[in-house]
């Protein structure tokens, strides 16, 4: 388990990173380095999603209180993530019971653009989000949902059959220069980017509580065996009040694409083999 201990120089690093594209980290990596370094030196799309939870894996009571789950540090890993991003993104549920300004104040770093799928239009004008004067908001809606005036950029996207197309999403994003997304919640909205192979780090960020009861972090479709489950490669890190697992889902997908294309090219040689003996 590696120690992640940032320093003024290794944040003014990352930060001038992340703002230029000629800019590089040292080959001598830190551990800070080594975690942040993805996300700040990421030119092309990246998505990133981020889930703060018990030991129990939950994220919130059953009567909805999600402060505090993070410690002190876990909460500061939060805002670095926020401030080396374009973009962060939740659902209308973490907006309607959180009533989040999803702004970076934790650490020194701009805040990133805020994002909510609000696919029914489900805001009414009078969130936080949308009257803070803070960072832009961009708001995503069903080209059927109801028409509402905003003070946010509204974008209306086709209506598939299982709601908003996380594809589409990033598309329009990624239309308005907005390339890393921090998917940040709900459970729901951060499975929908899972499921469609969509996230290239997905970090889990675990406090030392016990909540007993309530949501969890992460709703994917059910499982029946284990062996179904996803198994990804990750670095484990110590935050201080924190321990964050580091899930590399997409190097994961290209690496099981890349066995299963050599077992098909295994197959089809065993195949001639046979079929040709020599």
């Amino acid at each position: 388990m590696r120690r992640v201990e940032m320093t003024d120089q290794i944040w003014s690093d990352l930060l001038q990173a992340r703002n230029s594209s000629a800019s590089r980290l040292s080959t001598e990596r830190s551990a800070a380095s080594m975690l942040y370094g993805p996300l700040a030196e990421a030119r092309g799309p990246f998505v990133l999603a981020q889930v703060g939870q018990s030991l129990d894996g939950r994220v919130a009571t059953p009567f909805g209180d999600a402060r505090d789950i993070s410690g002190p540090d876990g909460l500061a890993h939060l805002h670095r993530c926020r401030a080396l991003m374009d973009a962060v993104l939740v659902g209308v549920g973490t907006v309607k019971a959180d009533n989040p300004r999803l702004s970076v104040r934790e650490v020194k770093g701009p805040d990133p653009v805020r994002v909510v799928i609000d696919c029914r239009a489900e805001l009414t004008g009078s969130e936080r989000i949308l009257l803070d004067d803070g960072a832009p908001v961009i708001v995503i809606q069903s080209a059927k949902a109801p028409r509402r005036a905003l003070r946010a950029d509204v974008i209306r996207l086709p209506l598939k059959e299982r709601g908003l197309c996380p594809h589409d999403i990033l598309n329009a994003l990624q239309a308005r220069g907005l390339k890393k997304v921090l998917v940040e919640g709900g459970a729901r909205t951060i499975a929908r980017f899972v499921e469609q192979d969509l996230i290239d780090h997905l970090h889990v960020s675990i406090a030392p509580l016990i909540i007993g009861s309530g949501p969890s972090g992460i709703s994917l479709n059910p499982i029946k065996f284990l062996s179904e489950a996803q198994r990804p490669q990750a670095s484990v890190y110590s935050l201080g009040s924190d321990i964050l697992f580091d899930c590399r889902l997409r190097a994961e997908a290209a690496s099981s694409i890349a066995r299963q294309g050599k077992d098909v090219q295994m197959a089809n040689s065993t195949a001639r083999e046979l079929m040709d003996p020599v």
